[in-house]
Order: structure tokens, then C-alpha cells, then sequence
């Protein structure tokens, strides 16, 4: 019996496949080579059972026993606990990813997310609104580009906090916003050739597109 479940839509539409915060989850884990198994949600409608577990609607979460934890954030510290290969077990170097991991949430992707929603619904980007949110990623990106420049990991070995930044730039990548920044785009590209990276998103573009047939014309 798998203790470890992953739940996460049955379908998206195909802009945000690939993208899904489901990855993350599932990059640690075949990380860790901890054993799971993937159910899903209806993308529409969401229900109550599904607010029990997220409460805002969204995906993933993971049931681990009789556990469940949302955020991807709190899903990935909660496997940390769980391996090395996430977490390292000194006192120093785990403060160092704890640290990291925090960042890539709290000061990044806070400046990345709301870059990339603009891009997304592709707007143009010749407005005062754009130029704001540009500016704002464009300072956090001259801070982190010295320190992925200079490191292959974060916190020496790879972890949480690298799947978890890696992610975060990738969307940006994804849009052309690291092309100043060679070392953060080297970064990225060191963390997604990693095998665990590879199959986790394979896995996530074929669940989606495994539903694609089963979707109104107007949804898919």
C-alpha cells in the first residue's frame, strides 16, 4: 500500500501544462524515490471535499497516511523531512535550504508570478503597469543572478530549495525574462536535465493530455 498520494486536476488547458504546481511535487519525489501514486480532481467544478484539502481550489496537495498538506511549499519541507536527497540532515546546511527555500517563494516568486500572469495573457507590455512589474523582477534577477552564477546548487548539494527556485525561474524562462541573466538560465537548465526533473514533467504533460479526449471542444 502507497502512503504517498499526490492529488492534482484531471485536466488543464494546454497553456499552463508543464507548469502545474503538481511538478514540483512530483520532481521531488521521484527525486527521493519515494513510492506514489497520482489521483485527481475535477479542474471543474470544485467541491467541498476538494475545498477540505485546498482550501482555495487549487492543486496539489498530498496525503501522506492520514496527513494532508497543501502549498507546494509546505509539501516539499514535508518530504525534506523524509530524505536526504532533499533535505541534508546538518543543522547548518539545512538552515541554508531552509533559507533558500523561502526566498525562491517569498522574493522571487512574488516578484516572478505576477510578471509571468501578465505575460500570459498577452497583453502588451508597453504600459506603466508592465513596466512596474518588470522593474520589480528585474531587481530580484540582479540579486540572484551573482549567486547562481557563482554556485551549482544552492546549498551545496541539490534539494527542496533548488526545485522549488528552479521552478520559479523556469516560468520566467518560459517568457524570455532570463535572457540577461546567463546564470540563472544555466540554472535552470542544470536543473531540469536532471532525470527526476525529466519524468516528472513527462508524467504531468501526459496526465493532462490523457483527458484531452474526454473534454468539450470549447474546453480543450
Amino acid at each position: 500500500m502507497v502512503d504517498l498520494v499526490l492529488t492534482t486536476f484531471d485536466w488543464v488547458p494546454k497553456m499552463p501544462r508543464g507548469f502545474v504546481r503538481d511538478v514540483r511535487v512530483r520532481w521531488a519525489l521521484e527525486e527521493a524515490g519515494l513510492p506514489y501514486r497520482v489521483e485527481s480532481v475535477p479542474f471543474r467544478p470544485r467541491d467541498a471535499e476538494h475545498l477540505s484539502h485546498q482550501p482555495f481550489g487549487q492543486v496539489p496537495w498530498l496525503t501522506d497516511g492520514d496527513i494532508s498538506i497543501f502549498e507546494s511549499g509546505a509539501i516539499l519541507l514535508h518530504l525534506g523531512e523524509r530524505s536526504v536527497a532533499l533535505m541534508p540532515a546538518d543543522p547548518r546546511d539545512r538552515c541554508k535550504v531552509l533559507e533558500w527555500l523561502f526566498a525562491a517563494l517569498n522574493s522571487v516568486e512574488m516578484a516572478s508570478l505576477p510578471w509571468a500572469l501578465l505575460a500570459f495573457s498577452g497583453n502588451s507590455r508597453d504600459t506603466p503597469g508592465w513596466k512596474v512589474l518588470d522593474d520589480f523582477l528585474e531587481i530580484r534577477l540582479q540579486h540572484l543572478e551573482p549567486v547562481l552564477a557563482d554556485c551549482e546548487w544552492l546549498a551545496g548539494s541539490f534539494s527542496v530549495a533548488d526545485i522549488l527556485m528552479a521552478d520559479v525561474l523556469r516560468l520566467v524562462d518560459r517568457f524570455d525574462g532570463l535572457a540577461g541573466y546567463s546564470g540563472c538560465r544555466d540554472y535552470v537548465a542544470r536543473a531540469t536535465a536532471r532525470p527526476s526533473f525529466v519524468k516528472a514533467h513527462a508524467d504531468q504533460m501526459a496526465h493532462f493530455a490523457a483527458a484531452d479526449g474526454e473534454r468539450p471542444a470549447a474546453e480543450s
